[in-house]
């Protein structure tokens, strides 16, 4: 059986979908929402989809964190990894089958598209970042090429979203894991707080033990994305994103490569900071409150790469 794990945060406009989708397309799962201190109607949209459990928690646990109570409030054998923001728009057998059929695989996960039915290409199915493609990302090498081969290796752009596969880091938007492999591998690390890169270091983690991560075209989950940021500032987000970057690399490749990353972290946010200074000058129709905050938080984000700190202290599982 499928257990459902929905970590939910303002997410009043999308939850009931979403269980609704689930109902028709996997009728048989439990379906588990954690909402993270919401202050709109979130849980009383869950609490109107019949069949479900609800976990309050008055402040936010972060994603892995709310993920890893969900899962121990659940019974399935195998755990779904589910935004709110999604809609299933096929059964989701051949996740539950793909896991049925070999001991080897330790997760499956469908195919995501947005609401045209395109493939979220460069998002939905990545491999694990390496020191360059890392290095790339920090210092814009990425987004002023977007396609240097480092970074067409790491998001998988030439990748046929119509053909099943081994892979090895799919989007933690919608990704179903075998619970003995979730289990042994110790959930999601509490560390990477309150998200991004979680789902990065599940997905090394489960590599690591030998397990297959496999891609199946056949099961069509419709995301949204960027819910989780509605409510977080830009500044909050180079911070988060930053911090959690560091602790990531610091955990899987040494104190030598966090060294590198942090001295690239200072460039790449001295050249935002130049950029910024530049536009002031030369584009007079952004409003100098938005260049003055966008300074602000690449100030806040250089102050994470001198940091020696973790993203939070571990909590307890």
């Amino acid at each position: 059986m499928i257990s459902a794990l929905i970590v939910t945060c303002n997410s009043e406009r999308c939850i009931g979908p979403c269980l609704e989708s689930l109902r028709r397309q996997a009728p048989e799962a439990e379906m588990v929402v954690v909402d993270n201190g919401s202050r709109d109607g979130t849980v009383e949209a869950a609490r109107r989809v019949p069949g479900v459990k609800l976990i309050v928690s008055e402040s936010n646990l972060g994603f892995a964190g709310a993920v890893n109570r969900a899962a121990r409030e659940s019974s399935g054998e195998a755990l779904l990894l589910l935004n709110p923001d999604t809609l299933c728009r096929t059964s989701l057998a051949p996740l539950e089958e793909a896991l049925q059929g070999s001991e080897n695989v330790a997760a499956v996960a469908p195919q995501l598209v947005d609401s045209a039915g395109v493939f979220q290409r460069g998002f939905a199915i990545r491999r694990l970042p390496t020191r360059a493609a890392l290095l790339c990302e920090i210092l814009l090498l990425n987004r002023l090429f977007p396609n240097n081969p480092v970074n067409r290796r790491y998001r998988c752009l030439d990748f046929d979203p119509e053909t099943a596969a081994e892979v090895e880091q799919p989007a933690g938007a919608c990704l179903l894991v075998r619970r003995s492999s979730f289990e042994q591998c110790g959930g999601l690390d509490e560390r990477f707080y309150p998200l991004w890169f979680e789902d990065v270091d599940l997905c090394r983690r489960l590599r690591a033990r030998g397990g297959i991560i496999r891609y199946e075209p056949r099961v069509v989950v419709e995301h949204a994305g960027a819910h989780s940021l509605e409510g977080v500032t830009f500044s909050e987000k180079q911070v988060y994103w930053y911090r959690n970057l560091l602790y990531y690399v610091r955990k899987n490749y040494g104190r030598g490569t966090e060294a590198l990353v942090r001295g690239a972290l200072l460039l790449g946010m001295g050249l935002r900071i130049a950029a910024e200074l530049l536009a002031v000058v030369l584009d007079r129709k952004t409003p100098v409150a938005v260049r003055r905050d966008r300074l602000r938080a690449y100030g806040r984000a250089a102050l994470v790469s001198i940091s020696a700190g973790e993203s939070r202290p571990r909590a307890g599982n």
